[in-house]
């Protein structure tokens, strides 16, 4: 039984790797309908991995259409030595990083300190605004309904680097943890402990949000039964 199942894994993954290099294979003779279906492929979860990452998610659209311009022009002098799906994304995170860089130099000052948020290595509060924009429909495990995606999204976006990138990257997009190292540029060690902390920083800003609703519904009702008296 074993035996048959690791020969149907490895039947599977032939397969894929031989759709790969097909598709791959199109798209540097220039067809068309191989870019068409790659835009339809991964418009989506480049722009919310973008909207994620990048300081204003409003620049998301215009990003993701800058990143398939690249993957169009770059995809002749690709070599294969990593999955098609791992290089798209290693653009994406190239171009989101050029956007924070851009951000930092031109639009911090614009930035308004307006929120109050726990900041991950000491535990205190601190004050920062972030924007809380809702970047779309893409499937997100912890999000069971449209308040709780936006909660989960509003507090990863306080999840400080490195730790938010490989959250999203191995948590939300899936990657395994040698993709992940690969696209980062760093060893699965790193992922790993990066990971862990990540997940417990969201975790703290998640229960912080939770805590902070539950105060001002108590301090809602007992002003209502003052209002009452």
């Amino acid at each position: 039984m074993q035996a048959d199942i690791t020969l149907g894994n490895l039947a599977s993954a032939l397969t894929l790797h031989a759709e790969e290099t097909t598709l791959i294979a199109e798209l540097q003779a220039g067809s068309e309908e191989a870019f068409s279906w790659l835009i339809t492929r991964y418009h989506q979860p480049i722009y919310s991995l973008l909207a994620r990452t990048i300081r204003d998610p409003a620049d998301a659209a215009d990003l993701t259409q800058d990143v398939f311009v690249k993957i169009f022009r770059g995809i002749g002098s690709f070599q294969g030595d990593s999955s098609l799906r791992t290089w798209i994304y290693r653009i994406a995170l190239h171009e989101g990083l050029n956007q924070r860089r851009w951000w930092s130099r031109h639009k911090q000052q614009e930035v308004t300190i307006e929120m109050e948020t726990l900041d991950c290595e000491s535990g205190e509060p601190t004050r920062l605004k972030e924007m809380l924009v809702d970047p779309g429909e893409s499937p997100f495990e912890l999000a069971s309904h449209a308040e709780t995606r936006e909660r989960v999204e509003a507090a990863l976006r306080l999840v400080p680097e490195p730790f938010r990138m490989t959250l999203i990257l191995r948590d939300i997009e899936g990657f395994v943890y040698e993709e992940v190292a690969e696209m980062l540029g760093v060893n699965v060690g790193t992922v790993k402990s990066r990971l862990a902390r990540g997940r417990a920083c969201l975790r703290q800003l998640l229960i912080a949000h939770d805590g902070e609703r539950t105060s001002l519904a108590h301090a809602a009702l007992q002003a209502r039964g003052e209002e009452a008296r």
